[in-house]
């Protein structure tokens, strides 16, 4: 009998070596309020300060800032500087506050450096203190989960990260801004990168440079004169609508838009085409993972929220605590109402509060007929106002 011997090779063997990445680690939990179009802001303290300071938390924002009368206010010494900030308004050069510190519950940032800028249109729009702006600076940082549900915001160190299970993982482009991908579309379908900006209270602002290379709207398309606030102070826009939205795999019919002659060049168009903003984004749940470059987003309660088409051509600002119409738009609801500049808002409808955020809220009701109480000159007078639609 003849035995087969069998002789086994020894196999190559290859060893691979991969770094894990440490997973990230919670911090804190920092609650936030919302104010018009979803603006979110949050608290913190400066230094050693006591005060308790209001920031817009801005994704929009390449850094982080601080208003030029908060700097006075805590005798923050300031470094001349020669760097320019763009806005949609303006390009300011900005002094600067180095090497500070801010701290929010749980967390304390150090070596933060602030440029200086002049908030007092923001404050006056929202009618609260807005101390600054919080950007790139604090982003690069850290993990943010924004819950829009719970209005609270977790902060965790950069590690490895599971996402929720039900939603989808933007890969934008990044420099200090995100720059994100976003499908639109009306007479016709256009693809374009877009700043992905939580500082912004609309659904999408779009370059007339854009909209005309593309011609986005047919010719008969109606555009109504208004206004925003912004960097360099106020800028003549136009609002209108578009019929589609598309955002990873996540569709939006008919949503509001503005478009502005961007003179300053804050898009950089061609290669950006606007900005995509936080009437939008607060419909998600978002994870900012600016250390992967990655964003997380998850539709959560406010995602199928009606949008706001309502027009009415007035601009209110709070000024000395009085909520004052300080610009009227040709032919619009509020001219053919007959408000004049100066007039000073008591009362819209039933509200008497003098809160500008409640009476703002209360004129984003498209075609209602509102009874508005207002002093001019000295005298009581109730103009009714029709609200247009845009849509």
């Amino acid at each position: 009998m003849m035995l087969l011997g069998i002789i086994l090779l020894p196999k190559t063997l290859y060893t691979q070596e991969e770094f894990v990445a440490p997973s990230a680690k919670y911090i804190t939990s920092i609650p936030f309020k919302i104010l018009t179009g979803g603006i979110i802001i949050v608290n913190a303290k400066f230094d050693d300060k006591d005060d308790t300071l209001h920031f817009v938390f801005d994704t929009g924002s390449g850094g982080i800032s601080l208003d030029s009368a908060t700097t006075d206010k805590l005798k923050i010494p300031r470094v001349k500087s020669d760097k320019i900030v763009k806005g949609i308004a303006g390009n300011i050069q900005v002094d600067f506050a180095y090497d500070h510190t801010l701290h929010f519950y749980g967390l304390s940032v150090e070596h933060l450096d602030f440029h200086i800028n002049n908030y007092d249109i923001l404050t006056a729009s929202y009618g609260i203190r807005i101390d600054g702006i919080i950007g790139y600076s604090f982003l690069r940082r850290y993990i943010v989960m924004i819950n829009y549900d719970k209005h609270m915001m977790d902060i965790y160190s950069p590690g490895a990260l599971d996402y929720p299970k039900g939603g989808y993982v933007l890969k934008p482009q990044f420099s200090t801004l995100a720059r994100l991908d976003v499908n639109i579309q009306d007479n016709n379908r256009i693809l374009t990168k877009y700043y992905f900006d939580t500082g912004a209270g609309l659904c999408m602002l779009l370059s007339e440079d854009l909209v005309q290379d593309s011609a986005l709207f047919k010719k008969r398309r109606k555009f109504y004169p208004t206004q925003a606030e912004g960097l360099g102070g106020k800028k003549t826009m136009y609002l209108t609508y578009i019929k589609d939205i598309k955002v990873g795999p996540y569709r939006f019919k008919d949503v509001p838009v503005y478009v502005f002659d961007d003179t300053y060049k804050v898009t950089s168009y061609p290669q950006t085409g606007g900005l995509i903003g936080n009437d939008i984004l607060r419909r998600f749940n978002i994870i900012l993972n600016y250390p992967k470059q990655e964003i997380f987003i998850k539709p959560n309660k406010n995602f199928s929220d009606s949008f706001d088409y309502s027009y009415t051509g007035l601009g209110i600002y709070l000024i000395n605590g009085a909520i004052t119409i300080t610009d009227i738009m040709k032919g619009s609801p509020a001219e053919k109402a007959g408000f004049k500049i100066g007039d000073v808002i008591l009362g819209v409808g039933s509200n008497f509060s003098n809160n500008i955020l409640a009476y703002k809220t209360l004129l984003q009701s498209a075609r209602a007929r509102l009874n508005i109480v207002i002093m001019r000159e000295g005298d009581l007078m109730e103009i009714k106002l029709k609200v247009k639609s845009i849509y």
